[in-house]
C-alpha cells in the first residue's frame, strides 16, 4: 500500500486567521471561480513533495528525520509576500511566500536528502517552500493583481511534520504521521 506524502511546517492558528484575511483579499481576482480555497485550519508551509510512498519508507523517513534534524535549531520564517505560480502543468497555486530565506532553503535541502536517503525520487526542481492558500486547474481565468497584499507575518520552524494527503470532499485532507521537534 502507498500513501501520498509531504515534508511541512505546521503554521499556528495566530499566523493562519491573518493570512486567511489576505486570502480573502485576493477572492475578487477569481474572476471564474476556478480557486479552491484551502481552509486556514489546514495551512502548513510545504518543505518537500514525496508523492506515493510505502509505509516502510514512511518507518524510515521518521527515523531518518529523527537523526538528521537533532542538531537543527527553530528559527522564525517570513511569510513576506503572495503570490501566483504554476505548481505543474495541471495545477496552479496562490500562496504565501518567503524572501530568499537561507535557514528555510537549507531546511528544504535536509528533507530533499532525507528523502533521497529512503529511496524516494525527488525531481521539484522549480520547487519554492510556500504556504498554498488557494488550488487552481491550470487553465483559469485568475486575474493576478497589481499590487499583491504583503502578509508581513513571521511562522516558526519549531517541528517538522510529515503529512498524509487524501482527497476529500472539499479538497485534500491532511493527517500528521509524525512529527520531528527542532531544538530551541
Amino acid at each position: 500500500m502507498k500513501i501520498r506524502t509531504f515534508f511541512a511546517l505546521p503554521i499556528p492558528e495566530r499566523v493562519a486567521r491573518p493570512l486567511s484575511d489576505c486570502a480573502d483579499t485576493l477572492c475578487e481576482f477569481d474572476r471564474g471561480l476556478d480557486a479552491h480555497w484551502v481552509d486556514s485550519s489546514n495551512y502548513h508551509l510545504t518543505l518537500c513533495f514525496l508523492g506515493d510512498v510505502t509505509l516502510e519508507q514512511v518507518t524510515e523517513l521518521e527515523q531518518l528525520s529523527r537523526e538528521e534534524l537533532a542538531d537543527q535549531p527553530g528559527f522564525m520564517v517570513p511569510l513576506d509576500h503572495l503570490g501566483y505560480y504554476r505548481a505543474n502543468p495541471r495545477l496552479a497555486v496562490l500562496a504565501a511566500l518567503t524572501s530568499d530565506h537561507a535557514p528555510l532553503n537549507a531546511l528544504h535541502e535536509r528533507m530533499v536528502n532525507i528523502a533521497k536517503k529512503a529511496g524516494i525520487r525527488y525531481d521539484e526542481r522549480d520547487f519554492k517552500p510556500h504556504v498554498t492558500l488557494a488550488r487552481l486547474p491550470a487553465k483559469n481565468r485568475f486575474e493576478v493583481p497589481e499590487c499583491w497584499p504583503q502578509p508581513g507575518l513571521t511562522t516558526p520552524a519549531d517541528s517538522v511534520v510529515l503529512y498524509q494527503s487524501r482527497p476529500g470532499e472539499r479538497g485534500s485532507i491532511y493527517a500528521p504521521l509524525f512529527d520531528v521537534h527542532l531544538s530551541a
